[in-house]
């Protein structure tokens, strides 16, 4: 079990100021049309302005560009590398750069899988208490992976990853019951994340104990959030 270290004044404001809020998730891939930090910065600003109380960006660029905007928010930061596996900031090398791009929290993949790096999870995260002042995000998709990332020193739990590995290809839509668990059984914050879509999802997220939400494409997908139009109004009107 590794020891996690005493937060900060400034650590423990930043998760007091995160408590029943909303967490927006400002990611575009390599191809889409408002992939890149002007972009990102440009949905950063708008979600803030609007009551976000922090947002989870992936990437160098576009974590940069957004700290340099000085929002005044807390920024969630990662780093996908690749698409397969454990490639939400895989390793060490790829936590501390995100932490030296300007997040004030990493968010790494906590599931059961093994690093790329040969790391444990604890040996990860002793590493970036270590070595910086962020805090430590863990994206897990089952209650014992999150039992895991908390007895391994993460600051906080993400469900991030339920229903996308493996052992979860099964589960459809938020996943409530794992929220619930976690909340109800974990000391220290749990994010409730993945697939939610409605403001009314948000709500039960929090009513299931979560400590924020944190929404996505639901808010920063304009192409997905079309193309839902236009499939259901091509379902209303078949040609």
């Amino acid at each position: 079990m590794s020891t996690r270290p005493a937060h900060t004044s400034q650590q423990s404001g930043a998760l007091s100021r995160l408590k029943a809020g909303l967490v927006v998730s400002c990611q575009a891939g390599p191809g889409e049309p408002l992939h890149g930090p002007v972009f990102m910065t440009a949905m950063a600003v708008t979600a803030v302005r609007a009551g976000a109380v922090a947002v989870r960006l992936n990437g160098l660029a576009d974590i940069s560009a957004v700290r340099a905007a000085n929002l005044g928010v807390p920024i969630i930061g990662l780093w996908k590398d690749g698409d397969e596996g454990v490639y939400i900031t895989p390793t060490l090398k790829h936590a501390l750069a995100v932490v030296a791009a300007g997040a004030d929290v990493v968010a790494l993949d906590a599931t059961d899988r093994p690093r790329p790096d040969g790391r444990t999870l604890a040996e990860t995260i002793a590493a970036i208490h270590s070595r910086t002042g962020a805090l430590v995000m863990a994206d897990v998709a089952t209650a014992q992976e999150g039992y895991a990332a908390a007895d391994a020193g993460a600051d906080l739990v993400g469900t991030t990853l339920s229903g996308y590995t493996e052992s979860t290809l099964d589960r459809q839509g938020v996943d409530f019951d794992l929220i619930g668990q976690l909340a109800s059984t974990l000391t220290i914050p749990v994010f409730a994340e993945g697939r939610i879509r409605t403001p009314a999802q948000a709500a039960e997220a929090l009513s299931r104990g979560a400590w924020a939400v944190v929404v996505g494409g639901a808010i920063t997908r304009p192409g997905a959030i079309t193309s839902g139009f236009v499939t259901r109004l091509a379902q209303e009107n078949p040609s």
